[in-house]
């Protein structure tokens, strides 16, 4: 399939269950970890943590059979200390920051450029609001080819590798929002 074979929209509730499966597997094959409620209760609650706010969006990509087979979701969350750093949740507050999340492709779709559509189209969702002033996201750098595509497209602000212990190994990316209004047919943002 080429990039242009899919379609990227806004999930619907018919979409969840598939949307859900999509994430589940990755948290078990691509993770190790399985589902861990701290961290995951997002995914058991589609509809409430990403439908129901004007603010928060869940994104599917749809192959030409109607399967969904990526997701991406956006949320006005912050990242929460712990078990982030503190210097961290306290640059990335609540309410004004953009959290991309879930940005997840099923193996045998990946590097079609599904991933990048997604981020775009979250991308121009978070400009559109208005209210938000940064975008953050945070990978595991286990996850094959996560941090290498993150870091294509995202600034590094905090690598827990580097920390005493190695922390939980993750590394926080921001998305600059300057820039970014184009994608939403806006002014520039400032």
């Amino acid at each position: 399939m080429r990039n242009t074979d899919y379609t990227i929209r806004t999930a619907t509730l018919a979409d969840l269950d598939a949307a859900r499966a999509v994430m589940l597997d990755t948290v078990y094959r691509d993770f190790g970890t399985g589902y861990v409620p701290r961290w995951h209760r997002d995914v058991v609650d589609l509809e409430g943590a990403y439908l129901r706010s004007e603010r928060h969006t869940l994104l599917v990509a749809v192959a030409a059979d109607g399967e969904v087979v990526a997701t991406g979701a956006l949320d006005s969350r912050g990242p929460a200390h712990p078990p982030n750093p503190a210097h961290v949740a306290e640059r990335y507050p609540s309410a004004v920051t953009a959290q991309l999340r879930r940005v997840y492709v099923r193996p045998e779709h990946r590097r079609r450029g599904l991933a990048r559509r997604l981020v775009d189209e979250l991308l121009a969702f978070a400009v559109a609001d208005g209210g938000y002033r940064a975008v953050y996201l945070h990978t595991d750098p286990a996850v094959t080819g996560a941090e290498p595509f993150w870091r294509s497209l995202a600034k590094v602000v905090h690598d827990e590798r580097e920390d005493a212990g190695g922390g939980q190994g993750i590394v926080h990316f921001d998305v600059p929002l300057a820039g970014l209004a184009g994608l939403a047919g806006l002014p520039e943002a400032r």
